[in-house]
């Protein structure tokens, strides 16, 4: 089949050991392009398959594309910069996926949609389609957790057949190589608030004797740990306001003297554990600002207009002003302590009196230390620098 130079459309299929279902997808994705008069191609990014994939492919008349690095993101990005139609279509190449009627993409990517996905529970999954941990856990709470962070609009968060505009796709610069790579472009495209559409798919049971490349509980993390990563106010922000506030607060009241309520008091060692859990808190508050910092001067996060107008009214030395405020606020707590103990002849005191000033005098201490050591770390992180870029050809 003759694949036109400058096609519309692409239908990209990821490849590694697939012989026994790839000829099957390729007619079908040919068969497609010819019922429906669409100008396109049919590209098999291939990732080092050893059982003849290739030639297959070649023989009907697919593109191939040879992926330089191992891994299902890997596959792909190496197929969305060789891909030559304006829209991209991916899907899996083991006949899971209806390469025959894929025009509801094609619409709406030709609507202005930046990215299209499948929605497998909308469209129905056929018997032993997809294992019950997937469908009923994995899938639902990923999909669940990537809506509450990413706010995408989608349902079904790792379905692998979408469609997408090729170009806006590759602005986003991705880089995951494995199994994160499918949540890596939503995440991505929400956050640079791409327009982003959902259309119900069928899933049929694969046609593979063999046993999946994903593994269940392996990917599951990865994919969790990249939705935590990318965002970081659920990872750092909202529990470390949480366990600062009440932790400052139980230190700040119980300084006061004991608390009783009900059956239960509340006394210097709820001030110990409150104190570590408004450590914690802060330490975490910190972390966010570090990674926020790093991650949006690398690109991996956008940088909205709040977030630029609070680095550029930042730092390093307000930082370290205010760190050493803290840290001298604690020492002369402190000082206050040890001028009292010397009006007693420094004899013996309370111990939970002096267990009652000494905690926020030590929280004092370490909040202010750990700001000046964060202000240092964070005013390395914002020295303007030269980008060095490698513009040495590569020949393929």
């Amino acid at each position: 089949m003759n694949q036109p130079s400058s096609p519309e459309l692409t239908i990209l299929m990821p490849c590694l050991n697939e012989a026994e279902t790839l000829g099957i997808c390729i007619r079908k994705a040919q068969g497609f392009l010819r019922r429906t008069g669409i100008a396109g191609e049919v590209l098999i990014s291939d990732n080092g398959s050893t059982d003849g994939s290739q030639q297959i492919a070649t023989e009907l008349g697919a593109r191939v594309s040879h992926a330089p690095r191992r891994g299902y993101g890997a596959a792909l990005i190496n197929g969305i910069e060789s891909a030559r139609g304006r829209f991209v279509i991916m899907a899996d190449a083991d006949d899971s996926y209806d390469f025959e009627h894929l025009e509801p993409f094609v619409e709406r990517l030709r609507a202005g949609a930046d990215l299209v996905m499948g929605n497998r529970f909308a469209g129905g999954i056929a018997p032993g389609a997809m294992p019950p941990l997937h469908r009923y856990l994995g899938n639902p709470v990923l999909s669940a957790i990537g809506q509450v962070f990413f706010r995408p609009g989608v349902r079904d968060f790792h379905c692998g057949l979408r469609g997408f505009n090729r170009q806006r796709i590759l602005d986003l610069d991705l880089q995951t190589t494995g199994m994160e790579f499918a949540s890596e472009m939503v995440v991505k495209s929400s956050l640079a608030k791409y327009r982003i559409e959902e259309v119900p798919t069928p899933l049929q049971k694969d046609g593979r004797s063999r046993p999946p490349h994903l593994r269940s509980w392996h990917d599951g993390w990865r994919h969790l740990r990249f939705l935590l990563i990318f965002a970081p106010r659920w990872l750092f922000v909202y529990p470390g306001v949480a366990a600062f506030l009440v932790g400052a607060i139980a230190v700040g009241v119980l300084s006061f003297g004991g608390v009783q309520i009900g059956a239960v008091g509340f006394d210097v060692t709820t001030m110990v554990y409150a104190s570590a859990l408004c450590v914690i808190g802060y330490q975490s508050l910190l972390f966010f600002w570090l990674t926020k910092l790093y991650a949006t001067q690398e690109g991996f996060l956008p940088a909205s207009k709040r977030y630029r107008s609070i680095v550029a009214g930042w730092s390093a030395e307000r930082g370290l002003l205010a760190g050493l405020a803290i840290f001298l606020v604690g020492v002369a707590i402190g000082v206050i302590q040890v001028l009292r103990w010397g009006s007693l002849d420094f004899g013996p005191q309370d111990a939970a009196a002096v267990v009652r000033i000494a905690i926020p005098s030590a929280l004092g201490i370490m909040l202010g230390f750990q700001t000046v050591m964060m202000s240092f770390f964070s005013g390395v992180l914002a020295i303007p620098r030269r980008e060095v870029r490698d513009e040495a050809l590569i020949e393929t």
